[in-house]
């Protein structure tokens, strides 16, 4: 495991997972902003370096992740080296997303949706999925640097939608940090499309078209809920209402 930013043993309100560096950015980045901005901490984990990617190299993924979580404000930033298109699901790398669930032990845990695209998306979404709750099991020991850790178990869990096109349970305005996001997006600069840089090698993200649609979506999800920019996410549980009338803030 590596640390990109951010100290051990920090607390934080939500934890975003993702399988490749930029998934989280791409999906969720502007309600991370969000939350930052009222004033809670959040974290990023990189389950992979990405370094099976058509485009750019493991130390230059690297690079731009601690860009883009200079730009978003993260507390901390960490990458697990699980392997990039080797993310099966073991007794390893659960223990490993348990490890890192229960040393921030955050409030909510955002990733992957299970049904995407990229084979890599939904394995790392079932394996979240179960280190959430495997983490609360108080006789599932692990420890990290050779300490005994405490269980502990995220309130939330949410899917942020990636490739397809999945009906969201919960929309989120970001019409305040959809630019900003777009910038930590753009700190992964090789991965996505460069005005002069026609002649490299192309992927589906690397399109001009594909930043464009991805504001479409945000709009789109905006739309719904009579804003200018919204996020869509989808949450496996009934949520709760404790308070009313917040609800309808």
């Amino acid at each position: 495991m590596t640390r990109q930013s951010g100290s051990s043993g920090d607390n934080l309100y939500a934890l975003a997972f993702g399988a490749h560096p930029d998934d989280v950015e791409l999906s969720c980045g502007a309600t991370l902003l969000k939350i930052i901005a009222e004033g809670r901490s959040v974290g990023v984990c990189d389950l992979t370096k990405g370094e099976m990617g058509t485009a750019g190299t493991p130390e230059t993924r690297a690079a731009e992740a601690a860009e883009a979580a200079k730009i978003m404000g993260y507390q901390s930033r960490t990458t697990l080296d699980l392997g990039d298109s080797k993310l099966f699901y073991t007794e390893e790398n659960l223990a490993a997303i348990i490890r890192v669930i229960r040393q921030f032990r955050p409030e909510v845990v955002f990733s992957n949706p299970p049904d995407e695209r990229h084979p890599d998306h939904g394995k790392a979404s079932n394996l979240v999925t179960d280190a959430v709750y495997y983490a609360g099991l108080k006789n599932l020991p692990t420890a990290l640097d050779g300490i005994p850790q405490e269980p502990h178990r995220p309130r939330h869990l949410l899917y942020y939608i990636q490739f397809r096109h999945l009906e969201p349970r919960l929309i989120v305005d970001v019409s305040e940090t959809f630019e900003t996001s777009r910038r930590a997006i753009l700190a992964f600069s090789s991965q996505f499309y460069q005005e002069g840089a026609e002649d490299e090698p192309q992927t589906l993200i690397k399109r001009k078209e594909f930043l464009t649609g991805l504001e479409a979506r945000a709009r789109y999800f905006g739309e719904q809920i009579g804003v200018v920019y919204g996020e869509g996410f989808i949450n496996p549980t009934t949520l709760a209402v404790n308070s009313f009338s917040g609800l309808f803030g």
